[in-house]
């Protein structure tokens, strides 16, 4: 995309724990900080997201449905 980040493999997907910080869905998805920010702020995220507090994580088994990787 443009961006300069990395994506993760396959592998390291598999290996998340059940939930992620927004910078890891981020990279997942390959969207950048400000956009990723940005839609999990508007409640558009492509996933499942939480608040905790002033964090977002992103629920890593809905991640992995989105990219087509769920057990």
């Amino acid at each position: 995309m443009g961006t300069g980040l990395k994506g993760m493999s396959r592998e390291e997907l598999l290996t998340l724990p059940a939930a992620v910080d927004l910078e890891t869905g981020n990279r997942a998805l390959g969207l950048g900080r400000s956009k990723g920010y940005e839609l999990a702020k508007r409640g558009e995220y492509p996933c499942k997201v939480l608040r905790l507090g002033k964090a977002y994580r992103v629920v890593t088994a809905d991640l992995l449905d989105l990219l087509g990787l769920a057990a």
